[in-house]
């Protein structure tokens, strides 16, 4: 079997040990913070989440842009030189148009290393689900899947890569258009908390509210007990937008019932903070997605 390495977004979420630990390659991103462009690298050397969280808390605004043409070709060339196949795992299509930019580079590189495989995978998700589905495939890889393999296995569960998250400012939503004015203000007023998914799409949908943070994690955890598979034999991955304390707070409900294999906590970094703001909790696992 050729080797082949798998790469992916800085919009996956992961840790810096876990990324490193399956060994996968990231394409940093960037995003401009009044006037000024940062790139956000897995190990946070030119801003860190927890400074960037406190930026926007101050008033500062940040907005994101989408990997050119040019970041994409010097990363996938240097591993084609090197002999090596790639299988790029892309952030949603239906969130960024990273995936589209993707191709028009690989259409480019097919014809200038003919002699080697470069396939881009749509995952349909966003921040830890995508981290999930690529920690999956990273997996599974490791099980001797080759790459043609490796892709239909994503191709197949993407889908079944359940994200279910909560926002603690909704400032951030109503920037976005995910909500309106109004919502955000009686929202605000009343406590009441969004509980947001990904559809099938790719796109992220407002599916229903609560009232209390406490009642926004448990709507969480029931929808994993309620469209969770196996349970018992996954890794889950808890994001947090700078609010570890809460991601602790849910995981530990989910250790106590042994409900789980394992659980990766991870910080949700700049990219996707941008759209939700500080306080989101992310809970994404293995299901049937059920959008209710």
């Amino acid at each position: 079997m050729k080797d082949y390495v798998i790469i992916t977004d800085s919009t996956v979420d992961l840790p810096l040990d876990i990324i490193e630990k399956i060994n996968i390659g990231i394409i940093p991103m960037a995003f401009d913070m009044e006037n000024k462009t940062y790139t956000h690298y897995p190990d946070e050397r030119e801003m860190t989440s927890h400074e960037f969280y406190e930026r926007l808390k101050n008033g500062d605004t940040s907005v994101t842009t989408q990997i050119n043409y040019f970041t994409y070709r010097e990363c996938f060339e240097k591993l084609l030189k090197e002999g090596k196949d790639i299988l790029y795992i892309a952030f949603s299509s239906g969130l960024s148009g990273t995936y589209n930019n993707s191709q028009l580079v690989i259409q480019d590189l097919k014809e200038e290393y003919p002699e080697r495989k470069i396939i881009s995978v749509d995952s349909l998700s966003a921040s830890v689900g995508e981290g999930l589905l690529v920690y999956n495939a990273a997996m599974k890889k490791e099980e001797g899947l080759a790459i043609e393999e490796l892709v239909k296995w994503i191709e197949e569960h993407r889908n079944n890569t359940c994200h279910w998250f909560t926002v603690e400012d909704l400032h951030h939503l109503k920037r976005g258009g995910r909500i309106s004015s109004v919502e955000a203000i009686i929202g605000t007023t009343l406590k009441i908390k969004p509980v947001l998914s990904v559809d099938y799409e790719g796109k992220l949908v407002n599916v229903s509210k609560v009232r209390g943070e406490k009642k926004s994690l448990e709507k969480l955890l029931d929808k994993m007990l309620e469209d969770g598979m196996n349970l018992k034999d996954q890794t889950i991955i808890i994001g947090h937008a700078d609010s570890l304390e809460r991601a602790e707070y849910l995981a530990n409900i989910i250790r106590e019932k042994e409900l789980v294999k394992d659980i990766i906590i991870s910080t949700i970094g700049p990219i996707i903070g941008t759209h939700t703001g500080q306080g989101m909790i992310g809970l994404t696992f293995m299901g049937n997605k059920n959008l209710k």
